[in-house]
This record gives structure tokens, sequence and C-alpha cells, in this order.
């Protein structure tokens, strides 16, 4: 099976999957089809798979031109028929892994997946799960699932590994194709395949570690690493809001150090797909330990906790203007969880609005990348634009997305009082109606 799966990987003769069509699997099946292997994405959503077929490009990582060619020349289409896993030699699961109502991982699309997988898998084929999860997901969870579903057996007859999604939407630099790739093989076959598989298609570098486990964690440490310090600096510019000192100058000076330090900021909340959830996996997994992540915790409770704050910190605001928090009318300036892109998962300015309309605060929104949003089955539409009367409007502009796109100068000329949470009027020489987180 080794050599054959090798053989084929430098022929460019394997037919490749990627199971989910979202942020990180239509990335990867373009990339993949891009190096040259015929790709089929397969995805529950009828209207995604639809989008695909006619080469209708929905994620802002993937060029138009790019998806439109690939389908054009065959080499990448999409199916909600699942029987297609039989042709293929390569299958990547790219689902959501989110957290239940109890803040626990929700694991149940990878387990779908690897079901749905297990019922037509083929020998000789590799797969590879690239969703977020905790520790022993691979080898616990899926492994079990594909043999008992497929009757094959894993390193006889097929390959599995773990290999973690590291995509960062918007990001200008780095994207799929050149990001190094962690691959973690169940058994040193498996990883040294897999590896070559994504080498044939990646120019990053593919770094193999000894086991998925290994690649599990690994994932996550990045993430947790993020949370626990962005954490750190929310707490100090809670500190140093009550000391009268400015966090971001504080931050400014700390980052002339050239070695030891690594600037974090304080925002409003984490948002994303990632940063704000992969704790919670592995505090969860810790806990069959007997093993209390306490650190780990203690900033999620705080990051948790900062659209609150910054509510908090609003009602003071306006307080100082004589106006009270309960009938204020109060425009939010961004939904989208880090600026310059629509992906508003997780996104703490939602949070934000939701803590607004607790207190009674009568809130709009507008997003130059996000016209609207869901929550809860319903959708919440935003101003179509912003103007000198419309700010004027309003009795308090928080800013929750540092979107480059929006004139600010423009809003701290008519706004009555600024709420700055991303600290995007750091420059403006006007400031006498604003306050910075």
């Amino acid at each position: 099976m080794k050599k054959l799966l090798l053989d084929k990987i430098a022929k460019r003769e394997i037919v490749c999957g990627v199971v989910g069509l979202g942020y990180v699997g239509l990335p990867l099946a373009v990339e993949k089809a891009k190096a040259g292997f015929k790709t089929i994405g397969f995805d529950v959503q009828g209207e995604k798979v639809k989008l695909v077929n006619e080469g209708n490009n929905y994620i802002g990582d993937v060029v138009d031109d790019d998806l439109a060619e690939l389908v054009r020349n065959g080499k990448l289409s999409a199916t909600t028929d699942f029987s297609f896993i039989k042709d293929v030699d390569f299958v990547a699961i790219c689902v959501p892994t989110p957290l239940d109502i109890h803040q626990e991982p929700d694991i149940s699309y990878v387990k779908s997946s690897a079901e749905a997988i297990s019922k037509h898998l083929s020998k000789n084929t590799m797969v590879v799960l690239e969703s977020t999860t905790y520790p022993g997901t691979t080898e616990e969870l899926v492994k079990p699932i594909l043999e008992a579903g497929s009757g094959l057996k894993c390193g006889e007859d097929f390959y599995l590994g773990f290999s973690p999604e590291r995509v960062d939407p918007g990001n200008l630099i780095y994207k799929t194709k050149n990001t190094p790739k962690v691959v973690g093989g169940v058994g040193k076959d498996a990883a040294e395949v897999i590896s070559a598989m994504y080498a044939a298609v990646l120019e990053g570098e593919i770094y193999t570690v000894s086991s998925p486990a290994v690649a599990e964690m690994e994932k996550i440490l990045e993430n947790t690493y993020r949370n626990v310090n962005i954490g750190l600096i929310n707490e100090l510019g809670r500190l140093c809001h009550e000391m009268g000192i400015s966090i971001w100058e504080v931050i400014d000076a700390a980052k002339t150090k050239p070695y030891g330090f690594q600037a974090f900021y304080p925002g409003p909340g984490l948002g994303g797909h990632c940063i704000p959830l992969d704790p919670y996996y592995l505090t969860w997994k810790a806990r069959e330990y007997g093993f209390h992540t306490t650190l780990i915790e203690n900033s999620m409770v705080i990051n948790d906790g900062q659209p609150v704050y910054c509510v908090d910190r609003a009602m003071h605001i306006l307080n100082r203007h004589r106006k009270a928090i309960n009938g204020a009318r109060v425009l939010v300036l961004g939904v989208a969880y880090k600026q310059d892109i629509d992906d508003y998962r997780e996104s703490p300015a939602i949070r934000v609005i939701d803590e607004l309309h607790k207190v009674g605060a009568d809130v709009d929104f507008y997003d130059p990348w996000v016209a609207e949003y869901r929550e809860n089955g319903q959708t919440m539409k935003g101003l179509k634009e912003i103007s000198p009367e419309i700010v004027a409007d309003y009795d308090l502009v928080m800013i929750t997305t540092a979107h480059t796109n929006v004139d600010y100068e423009m809003v701290q000329k008519n706004a009555k009082v600024i709420f700055d949470t991303k600290n995007v009027t750091k420059n403006m020489k006007e400031k006498d109606n604003i306050e910075i987180l």
C-alpha cells in the first residue's frame, strides 16, 4: 500500500476528497486541484455544492478565477452523495467542531462524517482529520468508526492521520498554500505517505510528528497560547484603566524589546472558529485525567467576560454625558470577529450587542463586510451606510472591529461620544469625544 500510494502521488494519479466545503475545506480542495489532483468536495449543504459546481466562490481566501477555472477544466467538483468516497484515494475531513450549549465539545460533525466515509471506504485510501479537536479523537473516535463501518483494518488496508488546519481568514501573507503543515499518522508508514501527499500540494514545510495525538495537542497549544496571552492583556487592560494608564501605550513600549516579548492586544472579547473554542476542548479532555487547567480556565473566564466589561464601560461613559444606557441609542461599528473579513463566527461584537440589549439600549450596527448576521435563528440586519447625519443621531458609537474601510475621521467629527475598543482612533488629533478601552 505504501509503495502504491507514493507512486500514485508522484504521478498525480491520486483522487482527492474533501469533506466540508467551508473556510478550511474549500481552500484545501482548491489547492489540491491546482496541484494537479482531481478533487471531489463533499458537503451536506446542497447550496454550497451548487455554488462550487457553478464555479461561484463564497470564501474570501479563495481566488474567484481559480475556482471557476478548476471547475471548468474538470479538476474540481462537489457532491452531497458520499458514495463517491469509493472513488477517492485521499480524503480530508474539514468539518466544524463547535461547542454545545454546555460549553463542551460537539464532535457530532466529525462522527457523522466518519460514519458516512466508512460506508464507502476502499482499500489503499488515506483518511486525514483536519478539524480542531481534543487529543485522542483520531484514534479513539475516528479509527473505530472507520474500521467498523468498512470492515477494513487501519494500517493494513487504509492509512489514518491528523493534520490540523491552519487557516487565518484575511491574512494577506499566509494562506493554505504556504503555511507549514503538521502531520501525525497512525504508524510511521501512514505519517510518511500522508506527509508526501501534502508535500505534493503545499509549499510550506511539512512537519511530521510521532502520532495524531501530538498533532491534535499541537493545534490546541497554538490557540490556547493566544487565548492565555490575550486574557493576560485584557486583565491588565482593566487594571490600567483603574490606574489611569493607557494599556496601548504600555504595549507599544514593551514591544520595543527585541526578545522575550510578543505583543497581544485587548479588545471586546475573542472571536473566530478556534481561539475562543479550542481551550474548552483541552479542559474537557483534561478532566478525564483528573487534571484541572487552572491558568487556561482563568484566561477563558476573563476573555468570556470582556463583552460584559465593555458594556459596563459604555454605561459609565454615557453616565458622564448625563445619559442612561436604558433607552440610549448605540451604534456598533463592526460585527466581524476581525478586521477586513466577512466572518462573524463567535464574534465578540455580537455578544456586546446582546449585552447592550439586556440593559435596555437601542442598538444598530454597521459593518461594510457584514450586511446581516444570524443568531439563534434570527437574522439581524445592519445599516446599509453611515453618514454624518446618521452618526450624529446616536448617543454612543462603539467601535468593535477595526475595519480599514470605515471613515473614522468622519465618525469622530460627528459622534457625540465614541467608545473605541480597538484603538483605531489612536492617531487622531481630536480626541475630546473618544474613550479608548
